[in-house]
């Protein structure tokens, strides 16, 4: 019996499952990636997730987007599903993918939507290179992980990791790092994408977002909006010094909600997205 194939709301769907893709950039690294919404809907979207995550953690976001956005959501290095031969897990390798990966889909420019640590490879592509990018999406996005008491904290447990990683540090690290009123199904998933990371990528992921030269975030010219939970004691400070620094950035608070309000708005999340891309 052949594959139930069918289009929901711009998303393709097969057997209930948004359908993975597969990019191969010019450096050899072999990236899934999903993609809903139709090409020349709007200008492409692009969502980056954060650290030790993988595309499906934009999967209830994706869903959530009307058939008007065309987005794509890719697979960074560091996850097994990524082929290619990796080694360097710096900020400025992911960036370079993100790059590679709108080569190979023949993406120009695009709208850049970074969750979390995700956003910091965003603002390297927008300072680095500007003309790709059409305007900026910051949901929850640190000025710099360095600062951060809760990874000072979670940093030598990561430092120590070996494999298989454990499934309670895994649970623990997810769920310190998501909002309440986030699904058991996205927990679940978010938990999968964890464990089957390698130690190596949490250890040197980790330390190449911690080292990374901070770059100039005077020097972005997209437009910015900024998406942040007014109850996210993560990167909740850094919100003000990204709307103060980076020019004519806009930002939206979503009250009572902690980091990453797509993982339990992505209804709420869409819906802002969409009216600022079709803005741009």
């Amino acid at each position: 019996m052949g594959d139930r194939r069918c289009r929901q709301s711009g998303v393709v769907v097969v057997d209930g499952a948004i359908e993975e893709q597969r990019a191969t950039l010019r450096n050899g690294v072999t990236m899934p990636y999903a993609e809903t919404g139709g090409p020349g809907s709007s200008l492409p979207v692009i969502l980056v997730h954060a650290y030790v995550e993988t595309w499906r953690s934009f999967e209830p976001l994706l869903r959530a987007l009307p058939p008007s956005i065309h987005a794509l959501a890719p697979t960074q290095r560091g996850h097994p599903s990524v082929e290619g031969v990796l080694d360097s897990y710096r900020a400025s390798d992911f960036a370079a993918d993100l790059v590679g990966f709108m080569d190979t889909v023949g993406i120009d420019r695009a709208v850049l939507v970074g969750a979390s640590s995700g956003g910091v490879i965003c603002r390297m592509v927008a300072t680095g290179h500007p003309r790709r990018v059409a305007a900026l999406v910051l949901i929850s996005s640190p000025v710099s992980l360095a600062d951060k008491p809760g990874i000072t904290a979670a940093r030598k447990e990561i430092m120590g990791l070996l494999d298989p990683v454990d499934a309670r540090f895994v649970e623990k690290f997810v769920r310190s790092t998501s909002p309440s009123g986030m699904s058991e199904e996205c927990l679940a998933q978010l938990v999968s994408d964890g464990l089957a990371t390698p130690a190596r990528v949490w250890r040197e992921s980790l330390v190449g977002l911690l080292h990374e030269r901070p770059e100039a975030l005077e020097c972005i010219g997209a437009p910015t909006l900024l998406l942040a939970g007014g109850a996210d004691s993560f990167v909740r400070d850094d919100q003000q010094t990204l709307l103060d620094r980076i020019p004519g950035a806009e930002i939206i608070v979503y009250e009572g909600v902690g980091h990453s309000p797509h993982l339990a708005h992505p209804d709420r999340v869409a819906a802002d997205l969409t009216t600022f891309v079709h803005g741009h």
